[in-house]
């Protein structure tokens, strides 16, 4: 089996890469930063973040792990006292895989055919630097409402646990293929009315979010912004790839999320 290993860059993170890293090349295990089968993410949800981002382009060959070495993060498997345990098992042990969906976002240009598209693991933001974000937002190729307001989440179920859970939405199992869109300090009065709660959309709904003013959009996907102009519309749905996690013992998610937010250290 193809490995690599991404680390978060400190001391400690990089000592268990060179651990991990000469342990399984030890048990013939082969180091390939190109094609790996296997990555593993050393450090925080932010390295894991990175990794699936390097490698979104091998999702149907590549499956992600994670060790944390700062505290518990959400995608973690393992912690760094259970080392010696991950490399035998990823050694001498098949692992399941347990896929999650992710988000598709598309945005289109006003001028010429430019078209851009990305895969997200936790959420798309959109946001704007000059006043308030206003969107008529289509759902199925219907008009819904038109917001205005600071910004909006879109998230996968998996990232339903990170910034859409900071905006009041709601947690979602990631086995249900969905995406959710969370509302930033929506513009409610007599004048101006949206829905006020976060709206969860099954795979075969996409959402279309048309600008109504004209603004530069600050668009992050995961932990990566992008600025845009010119914006024509921003299209979000259930992608058609999904994330693979290797498995080697079970770790249900609403565990982890009891882990991560209610148990206390």
């Amino acid at each position: 089996m193809k490995f690599k290993i991404i680390s978060k860059g400190d001391e400690r993170s990089n000592q268990i890469k060179a651990t991990m890293k000469q342990h399984l090349i030890d048990f013939d295990l082969i180091y390939d930063r190109a094609e790996p089968d296997l990555v593993i993410s050393v450090g925080g949800d932010g390295t894991f973040l990175e990794a699936f981002h390097r490698y979104n382009h091998r999702l149907q060959s590549t499956a992600f792990i994670g060790v944390h070495t700062g505290h518990l993060g959400f995608y973690a498997d393992y912690v760094p006292e259970e080392l010696e345990k991950l490399v035998i098992e990823i050694a001498k042990t098949p692992f399941q895989v347990v896929e999650y969906p992710l988000l598709e976002v598309i945005i289109r240009s006003k001028t010429g055919n430019k078209v851009d598209s990305y895969l997200a693991l936790n959420e798309a933001t959109i946001k704007t630097p000059d006043g308030s974000v206003v969107f008529d937002v289509e759902i199925k190729g219907e008009r819904f409402e038109t917001f205005r307001g600071d910004g909006l989440c879109i998230s996968t179920p998996s990232g339903s646990t990170a910034y859409n859970k900071a905006l009041g939405g709601g947690i979602i199992h990631p086995t249900l293929e969905a995406i959710q869109l969370t509302e930033m300090a929506s513009i409610n009065n007599r004048v101006f009315r949206t829905i006020g709660s976060p709206l969860i959309l099954p795979k075969h709904h996409t959402c279309l979010l048309k600008p109504l003013v004209e603004r530069s959009f600050f668009i992050t996907i995961d932990h990566i912004t992008h600025n845009y102009t010119n914006v024509k519309s921003i299209q979000c749905r259930v992608a058609k790839e999904k994330i693979r996690f290797a498995r080697f013992r079970p770790f249900p998610f609403w565990n982890r999320v009891r882990d991560s937010f209610i148990t206390e250290n």
